[in-house]
This record gives C-alpha cells, sequence and structure tokens, in this order.
C-alpha cells in the first residue's frame, strides 16, 4: 500500500484483521518494513500492526530536501493520521528507535491541571525501543558526515560487509544465511541519496535531557555483541525514562532478527502489562 505522507511517497503494510491495539514497527537506517516481517506474523493475531518503509528507504520516496528527526517523527504522525489511528505501541529498532523516542515526544501532553509532566498523555501508548540510542555524541558527528560522503560516492556496495559483520554475529550469518542475505539485499538496493539524508539527521539527534518528561512503558532492548551501538548506550537511555526496564539479548545490533523467538517473548510479556 502507499500514501502521500508529507509529500512523501511512502510504502506501508497496515494488518488490521484481529481489531486489536495498534502496534507499529519501525526499521533501522538502510532498512525496510520487511525487517519485521517474522514479527509482524507472530503478533497480527492479537494487534493490528503497521510497518512502513522510512523516507528514502525501500519503496518510499527520497525527500528533495535535508530532514532531521523530527521531520521523521512528522511523517509517522501523519501516517498515523491517515490510517485514523490516535495512539499505537511503538517498537523502533536502531534509527527506527531515535524516530520513536521522537515521536513520544513531540506528540505528548501535559495535564496542566495536576502539573504532571509531557508524556502523560502520549499517541505512543508504549516504547519498545531496540539497539538504539538517546544522542550522537558530539565526537561521533564527523562520522556520520563520513559515510554520507562515501555512500553517494560509492554506493550501499562500499559499506555492505562492514554493516552486515555489525548487525548480525558470525555464527548467525553462517547458520541463517537466507535472512543475513535478504537483509543485506535491502541494503544494497537502499537509495544512496535516502541513506546519506537518513545519516544526516541521525547526526544532529540528541533528545537525552527531555527523556525525564516522559510517562510511557518503556522496554529498552540490547545486543550484547552490539558494536555500532554499544548496550552502554541503550541501558543510558532507558535510565534516562522514568520506569524504563532494560535488556540484554545475546545478539549483535539486529537483536531482534537474531533473537526473534526471544524478543517476541519478551515483547509480549510487555505489551501484556500494557495493553
Amino acid at each position: 500500500m502507499q500514501a502521500t505522507v508529507n509529500g512523501i511517497d511512502t510504502r506501508y503494510v497496515f494488518e488490521d484483521r484481529s481489531g486489536g491495539p495498534v502496534l507499529t514497527f519501525i526499521h533501522q537506517l538502510g532498512g525496510d518494513l520487511t525487517v519485521w516481517d517474522t514479527l509482524a506474523g507472530h503478533f497480527r493475531h492479537r494487534y493490528s500492526v503497521l510497518r512502513y518503509d522510512v523516507r528514502g528507504h525501500g519503496a518510499s520516496a527520497v525527500s528533495r530536501v535535508a530532514f532531521g528527526l523530527r521531520e521523521l517523527a512528522a511523517d509517522l504522525a501523519a501516517l498515523l493520521d491517515a490510517q485514523g489511528i490516535d495512539q499505537t505501541h511503538l517498537v523502533g529498532m536502531s534509527m527506527g528507535g531515535m524516530i520513536a523516542q521522537q515521536f513520544a515526544l513531540d506528540h505528548a501532553t501535559s495535564d496542566t491541571t495536576s502539573g504532571t509532566p509531557a508524556g502523560t498523555h502520549s499517541r505512543a501508548r508504549s516504547l519498545t525501543l531496540c539497539d538504539t540510542a538517546s544522542r550522537t555524541a558530539p565526537e561521533a558527528r564527523a562520522a556520520w558526515d563520513e559515510r554520507a560522503e562515501l555512500v553517494r560516492r560509492e554506493g550501499l556496495a562500499a559499506l555492505a560487509d562492514t554493516t552486515l559483520a555489525r548487525w548480525l554475529t558470525a555464527s548467525f550469518r553462517l547458520t541463517h544465511r537466507d535472512t543475513a542475505a535478504q537483509i543485506c539485499d535491502v541494503l544494497l538496493r537502499t537509495p544512496a541519496e535516502g541513506y546519506a539524508r537518513a545519516c544526516e539527521a541521525l547526526r544532529d539527534f540528541d533528545v537525552h535531557e527531555q527523556l525525564a518528561q516522559l510517562r510511557v512503558p518503556t522496554l529498552a532492548v540490547a545486543g550484547r555483541h552490539d558494536s555500532g551501538t554499544p548496550p552502554a548506550l541503550t541501558e543510558a537511555l532507558a535510565q534516562a525514562i522514568p520506569g524504563a526496564r532494560f535488556e540484554l539479548l545475546d545478539a549483535a545490533h539486529l537483536a531482534p532478527v537474531e533473537e526473534s523467538h526471544s524478543f517476541a517473548a519478551m515483547l509480549e510479556t510487555f505489551l501484556g502489562q500494557h495493553v
């Protein structure tokens, strides 16, 4: 399915046959909605499951102008509006987790009569933030510029091998060759300009100090072997959100893919507490 979202032709899949609460999955940089195929299949019998391609990824159009995480969160809000969805549980991985954080902050309201903090009511019913961080350190920003420049100059093939090695452990790539190949194919088909503009958005991301405002049930999940976003960064995010829970999985950067059964069980328990 396609929808025009803030001027961007956007691919999405919305399976609402169950009539249950809405559960939205947001993919990583260099990914698309197919990375969630297994988990969407697991949850669609109890939840209305929404997945989409972030602008410049998959079958969604490349933005002609620069953007930040605030614009990516606004894309999600507009897509929800188009489907008539007021609130959703959010599951975001890597870049998707950053979009989820920005969305929760941008679409939260405070009860001014009681003085409760922002996020008491949010369009995000819950947050599951996987292999992600709440900010890009100043010393790491140049690396994002360098990556964007490399991709514009040489294409995604220039970083495919190092990316796959960071995303999935060697043992998983060996025993799940088809899954690894599909993920690599999606990465290679990502438009270079879409990827580069997203790199520039991630370069400037920093909501860490704002997270204390949130009162949204939050589960933060990290891969023990994640070298791209070390678990300490995801744990720091969890510590910044009141009441958030932090869990480790025996995986690399794409922990919900590599440990899909464990992640599904963890997510199912978490959602069951907040439906």
